[in-house]
């Protein structure tokens, strides 16, 4: 049984309890999802019955309608297992998220014939859309749509122009999976078992109340007429969309930290009289230092989330200053984890980067799953930088 989060609901905690169960199965079919780079459909069913990927489900639909630190613990507790099934797991709950700050006409579409369903998408505007009556007609292709294989609706982003051609609005829509192609893509060196592909659409009419406007949902203001009515909802938008994507990688971290720390006793230091690695002060130290960095990134994570939960339980939408300063944490947070788990990879030894060994795994995951855009270091450095100065101009709109 696990233990109680502080900050979770009574049915989040009934999920993590189950997931704690279900996470040695979790582990066992990493390998055979990294070689079919998709997570197996029997962990797929397996997750659909300890309720993870129906945490962000309206509670109007019958869902729990997590918070952010529910939605990241969640993810980081699966991410202990496999780095590729918590992306997979965090990318639809996200999505669903992201669904219920639609009109409830949308939301009904979505949620209502579906207790199971699964919205994954991609926020970039590589589509192009032609304004037509009642909405858009959208056409393009998409990369990286996570969990691909599994979803029953994608989000798809486009530029918005005027009549004159004039860049206006940046815009999302939600398509049916019959509406588009899957490319298989996802040829990479972590995150394997994500699926995060290509998805292709051409001349899909996508009626305006399945439109997401952008602009206005950076500055908190969505189209559900419920929103006000549901503190999740009420959540800021780009830090959510961005501290939600570290949950995996934190739980990677922690995965290997737990791997190496294990295998102290047992393993030695090759060329030198240490016969076992738990007697090596220098090794003690550099895992000592991975846990560190872990910690704290984990504390610095969850406050960042804690904050985000408190505006939208107040109604509070965050000023550009203190979203700016989440992009700056985001960033730290993406630039430490991995080097957390290079310690432990170093500090374990050559044997880490054996194909039999789950810490190479752990080490290309962290990797990969740290390398998002949105959680980009140097962008978040630079944005959190500009703010603290207060320095002209922004190299980013998702603030």
């Amino acid at each position: 049984m696990a233990s109680q989060n502080q900050g979770v609901s009574e049915e989040i905690q009934g999920v993590l309890s189950a997931l704690h169960a279900a996470l040695p199965t979790i582990a066992e079919a990493a390998p055979q999802g990294e070689k079919e780079r998709r997570v197996s459909p029997e962990v797929m069913q397996l997750l659909r019955e300890t309720g993870a990927l129906d945490v962000c489900r309206p509670k109007r639909f019958g869902g729990p309608e997590a918070s952010l630190r529910e939605m990241l613990e969640v993810s980081s507790l699966i991410g202990t297992a496999d780095g590729g099934t918590a992306w997979t797991v965090m990318l639809a709950n996200v999505g669903s998220w992201l669904a219920a700050l639609l009109p409830t006409e949308a939301q009904q579409e979505i949620f209502g014939p579906n207790k199971d369903v699964i919205v994954t998408g991609v926020l970039a505007p590589t589509g192009v859309a032609t304004p037509v009556d009642g909405g858009f007609k959208v056409s393009g292709k998409w990369f990286y749509n996570s969990g691909s294989w599994y979803s029953d609706w994608g989000i798809v982003g486009f530029p918005v122009f005027d009549e004159a051609g004039n860049l206006v609005n940046q815009a999302i829509a939600y398509i049916r999976r019959e509406e588009y192609e899957i490319e298989e893509t996802w040829f990479v060196a972590g995150m394997k078992a994500s699926a995060s592909n290509a998805i292709e659409a051409t001349d899909v009419f996508v009626p305006e109340h399945r439109v997401l406007y952008l602009p206005p949902a950076i500055e908190g203001s969505y189209p559900s007429e419920t929103a006000s009515d549901e503190p999740a909802h009420r959540a800021a938008f780009v830090p959510v969309l961005a501290a939600v994507l570290l949950g995996p990688t934190l739980g990677v971290a922690e995965a290997a930290l737990r791997y190496v720390a294990d295998k102290a006793a047992s393993k030695s230091v090759a060329y030198t009289f240490f016969s076992s690695q738990s007697e090596s002060a220098a090794v003690q130290i550099e895992i000592a230092r991975a846990a560190q960095i872990i910690d704290s990134c984990r504390a610095l994570l969850f406050d960042v989330a804690d904050r985000v939960d408190s505006w939208a339980a107040e109604d509070v939408y965050p000023d550009f200053a203190e979203r700016a300063r989440i992009r700056g944490n985001v960033g730290f947070i993406s630039e430490q984890l991995p080097l957390a788990v290079e310690k432990l990879t170093v500090a374990h030894g050559s044997a880490a980067y054996g194909d039999s060994s789950p810490l190479q795994r752990y080490w290309r995951d962290a990797k990969v799953g740290a390398s998002h855009a949105v959680v980009n270091p140097l962008v978040g450095f630079e944005t959190h930088g500009k703010a603290l100065v207060g320095a002209e101009g922004q190299i980013t709109p998702l603030i």
